[in-house]
């Protein structure tokens, strides 16, 4: 069972990424917590998103930190990987390769499916009054459909329901 994910961990890994030259933004429930600007509920996981052709550099900056890869992780690549450190932090990343207007796409398997993230998915948000990188409300909200939500889900889509006034499906 993983760790639970505290901010102060988030702000250490964000900040081990960013000054090894690594570009990535938060997503998931810390992403949604980024943009409330405030922790709502306990993380077992840091979702976050890189830049393909920085993914052997943000491995190693990783590595350096005691994480370590799941390979068992499912799914798995292409479409993201999981990495792991002794005191059971994880880590859920996810590789994007961005086009020249800003958008990127993910690729969501080995059969050619995508997941598409237009430029405006990309955002600031904070977390313990730092701004960090994150996904956009409204690409929060796209990723949260097509799925029987969790309880998790579900408290995120009402906190971004309530700070946002945004509609979601659940």
């Amino acid at each position: 069972m993983p760790s639970m994910m505290d901010a102060n961990v988030v702000l250490r890994l964000l900040a081990l990424l960013r000054d090894g030259g690594c570009e990535i933004w938060v997503a998931g429930g810390w992403g949604i917590d980024a943009l409330i600007g405030k922790v709502t509920r306990e993380h077992r996981d840091l979702d976050l998103l890189h830049r393909v052709e920085q993914e052997p550099l943000l491995i190693k900056k990783l590595e350096s930190a005691g994480f370590i890869e799941q390979p068992d992780a499912q799914p798995g690549r292409p479409a993201r990987f999981v990495m792991k450190d002794h005191q059971g932090h994880e880590l859920d990343l996810h590789p994007l390769r961005f086009e020249a207007d800003g958008s990127a796409v993910q690729q969501a398997n080995d059969h050619g499916g995508t997941f598409h993230y237009p430029a405006d998915a990309f955002t600031t948000g904070m977390i313990e009054g730092v701004p960090v990188n994150c996904l956009s409300v409204a690409q929060q909200v796209a990723f949260h459909q097509g799925y029987e939500p969790s309880d998790r889900d579900r408290h995120d889509m009402a906190q971004l329901r309530t700070a946002f006034g945004v509609a979601t499906h659940f």
